[in-house]
């Protein structure tokens, strides 16, 4: 029975030692951080600071829907990353018909890249109108 206790350890004990070299690691962090972090007080501690710049304005700005179409058309070509990776690594074992499916998959997908730029989801800036053409009455 001990022996295979001993086996089992001489197999695990990279992954034991790895678990508690994290642990250990995070108790660290969290020790570190309660420690040192709480040092500064005043008006300017309770401040929300991002990168270096102090916020003006309200939190509840409204932001265009631009910016969340541009956020779900990555998603999407994100996702297709995905699947064409998946694609190369198992180009071999496929074949022809594996390659038909990405070309057509690809095909599908740059249609619908090519309606988003025509209805203009990709345009950032407003289309310059033109003024209106003076009408004389006359």
């Amino acid at each position: 029975m001990s022996d295979q206790i001993t086996q089992a350890v001489a197999q695990h004990w990279a992954v034991g030692l790895f678990v508690a070299a994290t642990l250990g690691l995070c108790v660290f962090m969290i020790g570190a951080s309660a420690l040192l972090g709480g040092r500064s007080r005043g008006p300017s501690k309770s401040l929300p600071f991002e990168s270096g710049i102090l916020g003006t304005g309200s939190a509840r700005q409204r932001f265009s829907v631009k910016f969340y179409l541009v956020a779900m058309l990555f998603v999407i070509f994100d996702i297709e990353a995905v699947f064409l990776f998946a694609w190369a690594v198992a180009v071999e074992e496929v074949g022809w018909p594996g390659f038909w499916g990405a070309a057509i998959f690809i095909l599908i997908l740059l249609a619908g890249l090519l309606y988003d730029s025509r209805v203009g989801a990709l345009d950032w800036a407003p289309k310059h109108r033109q003024p209106p053409e003076n009408r004389s009455h006359g």
